[in-house]
């Protein structure tokens, strides 16, 4: 277990967003703003929503989508229309912060789901067996410039909260490009510690469209390893998917900050589609059920992860992800 005392200088630092990827020219974004969601559109044309309303236990991001338009994440269960869409996990929310064990409360899963909902491809993935949570929406804190920032408590079963989050997304984009950039505040604000616990049921993650499951996907990291077996687990500073999505070739990648704790982290990447970064889940990625890879906020601290999601044409090698890791990482 270990503490981290993060200090309100560092938490300003953190949340600075950073534009020194993008090598073409950054298009307009917009917010068109209705009672429980934020539609973002860049360049005139839709490129995702953010839902943070009571009809979710969690806000998520949904659809995400390429320069073209082109849609990288599943529909399912905000949609069940989508033709040959799995149903499983449905909890997997299109792109989404959580985390399976806080102070022993489930924020990651949804109610208690069946065997079938955790079964993908014919594989059982369990989840935790633990109470469920809710991230409550509280207030908006700034909708403009390209930037979103939302808190919400995090409120156990009893009804009460635990803690707080911050969730800031930042939305860039060029003619071939959309980038989101991330920063989760965990506040221990309600006079106790929050331990995020060992747990592989987490923590930034999306559910990625059925094109960009196996067979048919690549999944690489920046060690250049290749598919689940050699990235699930493993610690890398970026993992990206690539594939053949509505005759587009594209990919989608996550760029783990240098500033974040353990890096570089850990990766609960699935071939069946689940791609998150989970810094909390290490007896389950070293097989050791002796490893503790939890982490204490000590009561009136927080903590702040950052990430980059990087959606782009052609696959990891011709999109140039591991360059534009290294522009990321210099620029924080």
């Amino acid at each position: 277990m270990t503490c981290f005392l993060k200090t309100a200088c560092l938490l300003a630092f953190a949340i600075l967003p950073s534009c020194a990827f993008l090598a073409g020219v950054d298009q307009p974004v917009k917010f068109q703003q209705h009672p429980d969601s934020i539609e973002v559109l860049m360049a005139g044309k839709p490129f995702t929503t953010y839902y943070y309303g009571a009809h979710s236990p969690k806000p998520y991001l949904h659809p995400l989508r390429s320069a073209e338009g082109t849609i990288v994440t599943r529909g399912f269960p905000m949609r069940t229309d989508v033709p040959g869409e799995s149903r499983d996990h449905p909890h997997h929310r299109a792109l989404f912060f959580a985390h399976g064990d806080i102070n022993g409360i489930d924020f990651w899963g949804e109610g208690q789901p069946t065997k079938q909902e955790q079964s993908a491809k014919g594989v059982y993935y369990s989840s935790e067996e633990l109470p469920k949570g809710r991230t409550v929406f509280r207030k908006l804190d700034v909708a403009k410039g390209g930037m979103l920032r939302a808190t919400f408590d995090l409120v156990g079963p009893d009804g009460k909260a635990i803690g707080s989050e911050t969730q800031q997304y930042t939305f860039h984009g060029d003619a071939s490009t959309r980038v989101i950039d991330c920063a989760f505040t965990l506040d221990a604000n309600q006079g106790v510690p929050l331990k995020l616990g060992d747990t592989k049921e987490g923590t930034l993650a999306i559910r990625l469209v059925k094109a960009l499951e196996a067979p048919n996907v690549e999944m690489l990291n920046s060690e250049g390893k290749v598919g689940e077996k050699e990235i699930w687990g493993k610690r890398a500073d970026w993992v990206d998917y690539s594939g053949v999505v509505a005759g587009e070739t594209l990919g989608i990648a996550i760029l783990d900050n240098p500033a974040n704790i353990k890096h570089p982290t850990y990766w609960h990447a699935r071939e069946y589609g689940l791609f998150a970064v989970n810094p909390f889940g290490e007896h389950d990625f070293y097989r050791d059920p002796k490893r503790d890879g939890s982490v204490t906020i000590s009561a009136g601290q927080s903590l702040t992860l950052r990430y980059r999601v990087l959606i782009h044409h052609g696959d990891a090698a011709e999109a140039q992800v591991a360059e534009a890791y290294r522009r990321y990482a210099e620029s924080k």
